[in-house]
């Protein structure tokens, strides 16, 4: 039972680094499903208090009924002639009822560019997307995902077929390659519109939520960013003395750099957290170690005694006694870590036959933390029962039975 509370313990710890390292592949591997090579523009709520960019509120602010307008299609053409833009697209969302026949569905509608599916990971399945001429024409012409298609028309070849939204008809004129669910997003239930097509037919709006600009050289993305700022700030008359006073902008601009950094922030300090959390569970195995310890002092007193009447010192019993608490917390150690390991392998393989890219791996770290968490909690809770014995006067403990 004292080694049961230590092998939770470090188990803990090993799934707790497992879940992390499983956990920060998989959003990685989601953001990189946009690219590596762009910098994304969206809009944020200005604030009169200098917080820092990353914490700043971005499109989140939709959520909580903020309305930001300021964005538009103009500010993107503006983006696309920055030296290091290679291309550009803008994107908004909206919700509504899309039918064929006699099947209705609530989709979300996401409208785009003409320059998205060179630019984004996603890839047409058969048929087309719409065109730059389509876009600015106002064309009435939808691109569906694999699911929409599947709700809406079966085993159906969609292509030339009408759907309603609103009442107004489009024509679909391409299908789109299944692509799951990204960053929260299920791209397959999606349908593709015109940017301009969505905001003044379906939408009533003029402006964009955010845009994806794709750059010639990677490395240049801050010097790009920076430069993408001056610009916007420009366009919307925001005038500030330095870059200390982002806090004014109604807009944020992110690098894949600052991205990266900042989901090693998030997971790194939700992984201190839970280990916080699993600590609880070592020291409630510790204080075990401890008052097992205490009863081995207290029913070997007679061993103890006869030990020191032959020339046993006190480093002698504090060595035997620690030896004993550490390689209890040791096995323990070592039980919690093959325990661990195996849960965190039935961890990924249950989210992998789920659908998500979780990739089972356990840090190095992981090991050391777990064995040295193990030794310490031995040392820690096996001090005073240690003392304990070796300061027990050997007359005394040759007389308990």
């Amino acid at each position: 039972m004292t080694i049961l509370g230590m092998v939770i313990g470090i188990a803990s710890v090993i799934i707790v680094f497992s879940a992390g390292a499983g956990i920060e592949s998989l959003v990685l591997g989601q953001i990189e499903t946009f690219g590596t090579d762009i910098i994304e523009v969206e809009i944020k709520v200005p604030t009169n208090k200098n917080v820092s960019n990353m914490s700043a509120q971005g499109s989140t602010d939709l959520a909580q009924g903020t309305q930001i307008t300021t964005l538009t299609l103009d500010d993107m053409e503006d983006i696309k002639k920055l030296p290091n833009v290679e291309d550009a697209y803008s994107g908004i969302m909206g919700q509504e009822h899309v039918s064929y026949g006699n099947e209705a569905k609530k989709a979300f509608l996401f409208g785009t560019n003409a320059s998205y599916i060179r630019i984004d990971k996603s890839e047409i399945d058969y048929g087309r997307f719409f065109t730059k001429e389509e876009d600015k024409a106002l064309a009435q012409v939808a691109v569906i995902g694999s699911e929409m298609k599947e709700k809406l028309f079966g085993d159906a070849d969609p292509i030339g077929r009408l759907i309603k939204i609103r009442k107004k008809k489009f024509r679909v004129i391409g299908v789109m390659q299944k692509r799951g669910a990204v960053m929260g997003m299920q791209f397959d239930d999606f349908v593709y519109l015109p940017i301009r097509t969505l905001q003044k037919k379906i939408m009533g709006i003029k402006h964009v939520a955010y845009m994806i600009a794709k750059l010639h050289d990677i490395d240049r993305g801050e010097e790009t960013a920076v430069m993408a700022r001056s610009l916007l700030r420009e366009n919307h008359n925001i005038t500030v003395k330095d870059e200390s006073e982002f806090n004014k902008d109604d807009f944020r601009v992110t690098t894949m750099t600052e991205m990266m950094d900042m989901l090693g922030t998030v997971t790194g300090a939700l992984t201190l957290l839970i280990l916080a959390i699993a600590a609880i569970s070592l020291v409630v195995g510790g204080v075990g170690i401890m008052n097992i310890m205490y009863v081995i002092v207290s029913e070997r007193s007679s061993e103890i005694g006869l030990r020191k009447a032959v020339g046993a010192k006190y480093s002698d019993i504090m060595r035997q006694f620690l030896i004993e608490s550490v390689l209890i917390t040791i096995v323990g150690g070592i039980a919690g870590i093959i325990f661990g390991v195996l849960i965190a392998y039935l961890i990924a393989l249950g989210a992998s036959h789920s659908g998500l890219d979780w990739h089972f791996s356990i840090p190095l770290k992981a090991y050391i933390v777990a064995l040295s968490f193990s030794g310490f909690f031995g040392i820690a809770f096996g001090v005073y029962p240690a003392r304990k014995a070796a300061r027990l006067d050997p007359i005394t403990a040759l007389r308990a039975e």
